[in-house]
């Protein structure tokens, strides 16, 4: 019998615990990791969500990572090994996916059908650690019929602007740009 991942969600949590001597291993797990783990930490209550991710670490400088809806992904912290993206390629894909997400939704609701839509984003980091980005470029490509070019501007804008929580947490050290093209698809032959 496979186990529901909320056993595997509690029996992970006080594997961690455990192996780290957390001296209050008494009650359910999860009321463990809440009094023990986040009461320490600064994480405040007030008017905000807070996420929780989990990194273990695999070895040889490889991680898997944990994210809120539970999806497990490796991470390559050393970037050799080219078996995963590294935190930094992450981070670079995460603006564009994160803007991505929110036009494609917005152009549905405008009524503009994309045949097709792809990405891609520049990010421009600093030679001296901690090396950090200090511009992403993001370069919407979409295809399909008769798409308006004020709806595709639009929904770029709204979502620079207004939804993409990605952007808005990089954008007070990294300046965030776009452009956009459209390619008009071919009508289908009768």
């Amino acid at each position: 019998m496979k186990p529901d991942a909320s056993y595997v969600k509690k029996h992970f949590i006080y594997q961690t615990l455990f192996t780290h001597n957390c001296p209050a291993l008494t009650g359910p797990c999860d009321k463990i990791f809440e009094k023990e783990v986040l009461s320490k930490h600064s994480i405040s209550n007030m008017g905000t969500t807070p996420y929780k991710a989990t990194i273990i670490h695999a070895g040889n400088q490889l991680f898997l990572g944990t994210p809120p809806s539970g999806h497990t992904i490796a991470i390559d912290t050393k970037g050799d090994k080219s078996t995963a993206p590294t935190p930094v390629e992450m981070l670079l894909m995460s603006v564009a996916a994160c803007t991505a997400a929110d036009v494609v939704s917005i152009m549905e609701k405008k009524r503009q059908p994309l045949e097709e839509y792809r990405l891609e984003v520049i990010g421009e980091r600093v030679e001296d650690f901690p090396r950090k980005f200090i511009s992403f470029h993001v370069h919407h490509i979409v295809r399909g019929r008769s798409i308006s070019e004020k709806a595709l501007a639009d929904a770029i804008q709204l979502s620079e602007e207004k939804y993409c929580s990605v952007a808005a947490t990089v954008r007070p050290t990294a300046e965030v740009t776009s452009s956009f093209e459209i390619v008009e698809a071919e009508s289908a032959a009768a």
